[in-house]
């Protein structure tokens, strides 16, 4: 009783520990982080030059120079206006590619918005340089020999077509004064993945080496959530092996650059549900870096992913290609499964921050996908999995129900026992223990059922908070995206005032919506079936144990609060059946308990 007992306390203080962190340090964390990128944005900031990619002693030549934002903090449409471009039209994004320096640098997720309101904007992923935070993919050449005219960022490409399709592939070309003719061809597929080409084709009387490059650049970054079950900021696969490297990470290097080499896989930046990721040939060696270059008088930082191939040489009459691709959009993970099958990047889907028990969570989104796809909403999707979870573990819970039976039939006795021996504590024990093996009864038996919960919740709240399919998710009624608590509260009268409910920070706890209402009813009713602890300050810990719950999960994801709930009544129903099955009486729960 004694392990029962530091075990339950063990457990309450960690959530008052969750709690008071999250209210105390992690939400003023977040509001300063919200204050600063406020104050950022309307900062003019200052142009730095992207170092290099490639090898730290290699030249700077122009085309490698990445362009950080521009002093006047251009209007975005006014800073598109500035170049001529190549229009981009898929099924999923519209953008345009900028014939100044060949950047990919506007691309509109169509398919997305900032809210669950179907006018509010929709998701901008990339941005030109001049606006206040640009953001976009480059691809070009470097060459040791300095006697080699490369396009830059100021170079004037020409395009054999005006806009870039699925099916309808775009050539850009640019010749300089040496007779070498440099191209990038772009194609597009109905999703997120272009596939860039760059050739050249040596016109001149000696030959030449050069080496391809890609990367992707991004001054400042989003407000970060700051949870450690989700990684936002720079990611790679090197040699097989998953790198996650936080924005502080490479701002910490001495020199702002964190280098790998590898053979296959990729690197890039990622968001919550967005992603700039770079795809190098996966059968060539490639040098690969992260870098940070701080931007004065401004509070931002500039962050660049890029990888270099090895230089080869293209002699006279001679014309030398690579392909590489560029993942650019929503984090859909059919679309990334698709991918990483298809064009053989590994651990392509682990840019979808799935965790550490990747092997649970993964197949339980696609158990929700599955019902979804069937039912036509992911909150009956998650009853449905709950129900089928319910059915694998019936016989382990049905034992421990059985067990925790036993154990509230016992209860008069045990209670003749604690009159008994109220002075002596350690004969008190040994009675019981006497009593628990006599009868066949486990004191433990009740924690079956909550152990069982514990990875299904973690894997639920996963699944609900990284992916995307679970965002702006509606189920029924006032509940329209699965994935952000329920929106009612005593403030708006749960749901009849016409506002929603307000950030209050600290007092956030005070927003208790219906539905975690509803799952701390749930609660009250299962531990008024189960039996009543014989420790005064047990049976005190679970007599407040659903109140904390509800004001703990009233903040999570309304999705994860509808499981519980409906999981409380399916194991309500289970044990009201075995309980009436062995003669136990029914609704005589406990009372609130008295302190000694």
């Amino acid at each position: 009783m004694i392990d029962n007992r530091n075990l339950i306390l063990a457990i309450v203080l960690s959530l008052v520990i969750l709690i008071g962190f999250e209210y105390y340090i992690g939400a003023p964390q977040r509001e300063q982080l919200l204050e600063q990128q406020a104050q950022t944005e309307t900062t003019q900031e200052t142009a730095t030059p992207t170092p290099q990619p490639g090898q730290a002693d290699a030249p700077l030549p122009p085309g490698a120079v990445a362009t950080a934002a521009g002093s006047s903090g251009l209007d975005r449409e006014e800073a598109l206006g500035r170049s001529p471009r190549v229009a981009i039209e898929s099924p999923t994004m519209t953008g345009s590619i900028s014939l100044t320096g060949a950047r990919i640098d506007d691309l509109v997720l169509t398919r997305y918005r900032e809210t669950i309101d179907p006018e509010s904007p929709e998701i901008v992923l990339f941005s030109p340089a001049g606006t206040a935070r640009p953001y976009f993919a480059d691809f070009g050449w470097t060459a040791a020999d300095r006697d080699i005219e490369l396009p830059g960022s100021e170079t004037l490409w020409q395009a054999d077509g005006r806009t870039l399709r699925p099916g309808s592939p775009v050539t850009l070309t640019w010749t300089n004064g040496q007779g070498v003719r440099f191209g990038l061809v772009l194609e597009l597929d109905e999703n997120y993945l272009f596939t860039v080409t760059q050739t050249i084709d040596n016109g001149a009387d000696t030959s030449l080496t050069a080496a391809p490059y890609g990367l992707i650049s991004r001054t400042g970054h989003p407000d970060i959530l700051g949870f450690y079950i989700l990684h936002e900021g720079l990611i790679g696969v090197f040699d097989g092996t998953l790198d996650e490297i936080d924005y502080d990470d490479v701002e910490e290097e001495d020199d702002g650059v964190i280098q790998r080499t590898t053979t296959g896989g990729w690197l890039g930046i990622t968001d919550k549900y967005w992603q700039a990721v770079l795809i190098p040939d996966q059968a060539q060696s490639v040098a690969t870096r992260f870098v940070h270059t701080p931007i004065d008088n401004a509070g931002l930082g500039k962050y660049q992913a890029d990888f270099l191939y090895g230089g080869g040489e293209v002699g006279p009459g001679a014309t030398a290609s690579v392909t590489s691709r560029l993942f650019a959009g929503a984090k859909v993970v059919e679309v990334i499964d698709d991918y990483q099958e298809r064009h053989s990047i590994p651990l392509f889907d682990r840019s979808v921050d799935f965790g550490w028990f990747y092997y649970l969570t993964k197949p339980f989104f696609y158990a929700l996908h599955y019902f979804a796809g069937i039912l036509g909403n992911f909150g009956l999707a998650i009853l449905m999995v709950t129900v089928i979870i319910k059915i694998v573990f019936f016989p382990l819970a049905n034992k421990s129900y059985r067990a925790m039976a036993k154990m509230k039939k016992l209860q008069p006795e045990m209670k003749e026992l604690q009159e008994r021996f109220k002075d002596d504590r350690q004969r008190l024990q040994q009675e019981m223990m006497a009593l628990y093996k006599k009868e066949g009864a486990n004191p433990m038996s009740g924690c079956l059922p909550i152990l069982v919960q514990i990875p299904v919740f973690f894997a639920l709240y996963k699944v609900l908070f990284v992916t995307i399919e679970m965002r702006h998710t509606p189920f029924f009624g006032w509940i329209q995206d699965l994935s952000a608590p329920d929106p009612t509260t005593i403030i708006n009268l749960f749901g009849l005032m016409p506002w929603g409910a307000p950030d209050l920070g600290i007092l956030n706890l005070i927003n208790i919506g219906v539905w975690p209402i509803l799952m701390g009813i749930t609660m009250v009713l299962q531990h008024r079936l189960n039996p009543q602890p014989t420790d005064p300050i047990q049976a005190q810990i679970f007599f407040y144990m659903p109140i904390v719950f509800t004001f703990l999960l009233a903040q999570f994801p309304a999705g994860l609060v509808i499981y519980w709930t409906w999981n409380n009544l399916l194991s309500i129903l289970q044990q009201m059946t075995i309980m009436r099955m062995a003669g136990v009486p029914i609704g005589r729960g406990p009372k609130k308990p008295k302190s000694e």
